[in-house]
């Protein structure tokens, strides 16, 4: 059975679980613990590098990866990045969500209000 592990700062929408199962063939997500999903959210902007901060994701990763599975990536950039090229190392798959981004605009007491709406569209993998 085909796995998305989640390297993600937020839960997973109803959309994104549909996407992932019917069009990855997704059956199973695998979520970081509490400590290891601090460590991803919280990515310290004062670090001059990032390669031992992220070792116990990289560890997660090693550990729970097997073949055909799927990593699912977002957060701060540089680690973003470190965790992409390191999935790619191990032979892995890595992928992203991608949205759209509607806006809608209310005028509440003399003021235009933007609020933008984003909606998953699908997953594209990290080339």
């Amino acid at each position: 059975m085909k796995r998305l592990i989640l390297l993600f700062s937020h839960s997973l929408t109803p959309e994104q679980r549909d996407d992932a199962t019917d069009n990855l063939g997704v059956g199973e997500f695998i979520s970081l613990d509490s400590e290891l999903q601090r460590v991803w959210s919280n990515v310290p902007p004062s670090l001059e590098s990032l390669d031992e901060y992220l070792r116990p994701i990289k560890d997660f990763v090693s550990h729970n990866l097997n073949q055909d599975d799927i990593v699912l990536v977002q957060g701060d950039f540089g680690a973003t990045f470190a965790m992409v090229s390191f999935v790619h190392s191990i032979g892995g798959v890595a992928v992203y969500a991608t949205t759209r981004r509607d806006v809608v605009e209310e005028e509440s007491k003399g003021e235009i209000v933007k609020t933008s709406i984003f909606r998953h569209i699908r997953f594209r993998e990290y080339l």
